[in-house]
């Protein structure tokens, strides 16, 4: 968790340091100052918790910069081998983004519904019992 805080507390010192420039140069317009500023800070909130999470577990073989690269072999987590949900939560965003760009909101609420619905049905998956052969 320390390179990733690290990587998160660098971005949002490249923020700052462009603010600074950015406000200089432009003569004080305020969008982009705010912008920038604003995406500092979101970066400085993830480097933060990054750096206070990474205090309260072990430490990881990428934090270790004498780490072997069999260190970090081994089971990385389950991921699921044939799952149509990533599919269906697509389509269900592609019927917001279409409603939201019509400006159809009878479609929106549709569309929030199925995107809700397939999102539960990811989450859900391995939850609800094994699959029928």
């Amino acid at each position: 968790m320390r390179v990733e805080a690290r990587i998160f507390e660098l971005t949002a010192a490249f923020f700052f340091l462009s603010d600074v420039i950015y406000g200089l140069w432009s003569h004080g317009e305020p969008v982009g100052s705010a912008g920038l500023t604003l995406s500092g800070g979101l970066a400085l909130i993830i480097g933060t918790y990054f750096r206070f999470v990474s205090r309260r577990v072990r430490m990881r073989p990428e934090d270790n910069v004498e780490a072997e690269i069999s260190d970090g072999a081994g089971e990385m987590g389950f991921f699921s081998p044939g799952s149509y949900w990533p599919f269906g939560m697509a389509l269900a965003a592609s019927v917001l983004a279409f409603a939201l760009a019509l400006d159809q909101w009878w479609l929106v609420v549709v569309g929030i519904a199925l995107v809700l619905s397939t999102v539960a049905g990811l989450v859900f998956e391995y939850h609800i019992g094994p699959k029928p052969e």
